[in-house]
């Protein structure tokens, strides 16, 4: 079975927790929004299912994923389909919901980092506002981060397997969702996150733990991996990180 997975072709974003479970699990998938050459072919691959008035049950936005004639949209529903068919997710109800529920939390991280460069609306330009933002962010900096990176760091201390991993004792796909929050962070607030890396020594011995992995290394090391950027979730912005 191929997967047909589509997301905007030019930025890491929502999608790219996706991405990274389908090559970590080896699935086959096409990149769809990839494939053609210029880029407003690429965006229109994408347009085109959107503003598709036939569809009975649409994507509101990308990511979303086509399994057969099954459409999945959501970065974190996308995973709890995903996981049990490319081995992962764990086996037992609970741990399913469980996963379920770090993704989701993770979701929330990820808007909370989104509205750290726009505070206002997603329609206005960064550049509109920049003041609000250097507020939000400094605030997502010293109370958010913390709060979000110690419940993560919680879970993994009282695993009862040890692990290292967040659920029972093999890799699930939250982990490799939590390796994009501290890469992400690592990129968009090098100083104010790099202060604070110390104090989440589980959640760094898992990121490094996902990195070594060889298909997620593979993966990482090629062109598949898009950069971090000043158009995804995760921005650098020198004057909202502070030295």
């Amino acid at each position: 079975m191929v997967y047909d997975f589509y997301y905007w072709p030019h930025i890491l974003g929502r999608g790219e927790v996706v991405r990274l479970a389908l090559e970590e699990a080896g699935a086959e998938y096409r990149d769809v929004a990839r494939e053609p050459d210029e880029p407003d072919a690429q965006r229109q691959v994408i347009l085109d299912i959107l503003m598709d008035t036939t569809h009975t049950r649409p994507p509101f936005a990308p990511p979303f994923l086509v399994d057969g004639d099954i459409t999945i949209a959501h970065a974190a529903n996308i995973l709890h389909y995903l996981g049990p068919k490319i081995g992962l997710a764990p086996d037992s109800e609970g741990d399913i919901y469980f996963a379920h529920q770090l993704q989701l939390t993770i979701t929330d991280l990820l808007m909370e980092v989104h509205d750290t460069h726009h505070p206002i609306t997603s329609q206005m330009y960064y550049e509109d506002q920049i003041e609000e933002s250097k507020k939000r962010a400094a605030a997502f900096v010293e109370m958010r981060i913390p709060k979000h990176l110690a419940y993560y760091e919680k879970i993994l201390t009282n695993n009862p397997s040890g692990s290292g991993w967040l659920i029972g004792e093999d890799l699930s796909y939250p982990d490799l969702s939590l390796f994009q929050v501290i890469e992400g962070l690592r990129y968009a607030f090098p100083n104010g996150f790099g202060k604070a890396e110390g104090e989440y020594p589980h959640v760094i011995e898992l990121r490094d733990k996902v990195a070594e992995r060889p298909k997620t290394a593979n993966y990482l090391a090629s062109e598949r991996r898009i950069d971090f950027n000043t158009m995804g979730v995760f921005r650098h912005y020198p004057e909202l990180d502070p030295a």
